[in-house]
């Protein structure tokens, strides 16, 4: 069996400290291959950089709603850099982009434009994108609609949100799941998980937060992937094997790897 964790930080300052032995034991844990997203230019450099060290790990460059700059042009400077990293061949896609109306209210049209953006640079590349979404789920459609992504790409940690999940199925993306699958109070986790087909599913730990259960609140890594697989082969009678292939075959379907 082998699992793929299709979104992690690997770069992420809660792993300063073990780095190393972390990505050991992942490896030696049925994951075979995962992909250290970038959020910031900073993290996305820091990503790139462990990609060279180990074969396994791919990455996605990107600046989150969360990190853009305070203007246009502090934002289009960093972009610009995005775009140059994005040409490394152990960059899959542009990731993590999107709004993000939870954190930031103040600041949305400077959101949309960084989304917009990337999303340009998604298509000069030949790229799919990698989508973060909170509280944000009408604009983040409508700039989908009206600036169409090439290689489409895929909602990660995706909101258990019934018709954000119809909508992006219906626009051709993948739906990424995450530990959120497996807490106790998740609303619509079940329906959601019925409602995605088998060829655009991923899994993904997000890591090092929302560790799934049983090991919620402690700090995640990428090895708690396959508690996420496990809900899902729960929830659509399946062995938690054929969760494992179809999650993996179709990560590197998406991503080209």
């Amino acid at each position: 069996m082998e699992l793929f964790d299709s979104h992690c930080h690997l770069d992420d300052e809660k792993f300063n400290e073990d780095r190393e032995d972390v990505i050991s034991n992942i490896f030696s844990s049925n994951i075979t291959k995962l992909i250290s997203a970038g959020y910031s230019l900073e993290s996305s450099n820091k990503a790139l950089e462990l990609t060279k060290k180990y074969p396994q790990i791919y990455t996605v460059s990107g600046i989150s709603p969360n990190d853009i700059g305070e203007n246009v042009e502090n934002i289009q400077e960093e972009i610009d850099e995005i775009e140059i990293l994005a040409k490394n061949e152990k960059v899959v896609g542009i990731g993590e982009i999107g709004l993000d109306y939870y954190w930031n209210k103040e600041n949305k049209e400077l959101q949309k434009f960084a989304f917009i953006k990337q999303i340009e640079i998604a298509n000069r590349l030949n790229l799919p994108i990698v989508i973060h979404t909170r509280e944000a789920v009408m604009d983040t459609l409508e700039i989908l609609k009206k600036y169409l992504v090439n290689k489409k790409g895929v909602f990660h940690c995706c909101p258990l949100n019934v018709e954000l999940v119809k909508e992006a199925l219906k626009l051709g993306f993948y739906i990424s799941f995450a530990g959120p699958i497996t807490f106790k109070n998740s609303k619509n986790a079940e329906e959601i998980i019925k409602l995605v087909p088998d060829d655009r599913m991923l899994i993904e730990t997000d890591s090092p937060y929302l560790s799934p259960e049983p090991n919620r609140g402690k700090r995640n890594d990428s090895t708690n992937v396959r508690y996420v697989a496990q809900k899902i082969a729960n929830v659509k009678g399946y062995t938690l094997e054929k969760v494992a292939k179809i999650t993996y075959d179709n990560t590197c379907r998406i991503f080209e790897i």
